[in-house]
């Protein structure tokens, strides 16, 4: 006799279904409205109707599917139906990059979400050729990052501070690993043997100046890293520091 086969169960939530984050906390049974950009990216991009489901994250209690109620152009109604995971654990990792022009430091914000730091402090140097940041652009870029690889936290993103700003009232029990092209310790040992809060210092594309590296080099919590035997530009260099402390010191080796 032929061999029977059971029919297969659709996969709940849908792997393809959208995923977005949104400023209303969630919870079962709550019903709300999705406007604007996020609407038009529901309604016009993927297509929802209604009846559909959405995966939606809060960045506090976790990530829920929901089902979308009435659709108009401007407008997407949908309802909470159950959560599928508490927020994340999120490892103690600050990133501090010096700005750089506007594309490289996209980069930045968007591996470093992807990578799972917990917050991205940018900072000013003298060197710096960019002194300034769109933060609502720049969240926009993390939050995006976030949803296309199903985060359900985002990174805490703050106003950029000048360097001397950032140094004198640093805290106390935060490790600042400052990637030193002059050289320094090896970055996967000494984050290794690294214990607490931790922090990246990055920069920009014409490097720290002397008087910047003493200042770095004279803060109790600094420690100079090496990211080996080459110079990196400062997006690869941010990208490389929190790839290399996540599998030594993060959450990359199942701890």
């Amino acid at each position: 006799m032929p061999a029977t086969h059971e029919p297969r169960t659709p996969a709940w939530p849908p792997r393809s279904a959208p995923r977005l984050f949104v400023e209303d906390e969630l919870g079962e049974g709550r019903t709300f409205a999705l406007e604007g950009a996020q609407a038009h990216y529901l309604g016009k991009v993927m297509r929802v109707r209604e009846g559909d489901t959405v995966i939606l994250c809060d960045d506090r209690t976790g990530e829920w599917a929901a089902r979308v109620g009435q659709v108009t152009k401007r407008r997407i109604d949908v309802t909470v139906l159950e959560q599928l995971r508490t927020r994340e654990s999120v490892p103690d990792l600050w990133l501090c990059p010096a700005l750089l022009k506007k594309d490289r430091f996209d980069l930045v914000l968007e591996k470093a979400t992807e990578l799972g730091v917990s917050r991205i402090q940018p900072i000013v140097t003298r060197r710096c050729v960019a002194d300034k940041l769109n933060l609502e652009r720049a969240r926009t870029i993390t939050t995006e990052a976030a949803e296309q690889c199903a985060r359900t936290a985002l990174p805490e993103l703050i106003e950029p501070q000048k360097l001397d700003a950032l140094l004198k009232d640093w805290p106390k029990e935060r490790a600042l690993f400052f990637a030193d092209e002059m050289g320094g310790t090896p970055a996967g040992e000494t984050f290794a043997a690294h214990k607490g809060p931790a922090a990246m210092l990055i920069g920009p594309e014409g490097g720290f100046d002397d008087a910047e590296r003493e200042a770095i080099r004279a803060l109790p919590q600094s420690q100079a890293i090496t990211l080996g035997p080459r110079i990196l530009r400062g997006e690869t260099a941010a990208i490389a520091a929190i790839s290399v402390w996540m599998a030594s010191a993060g959450d990359w080796g199942g701890q």
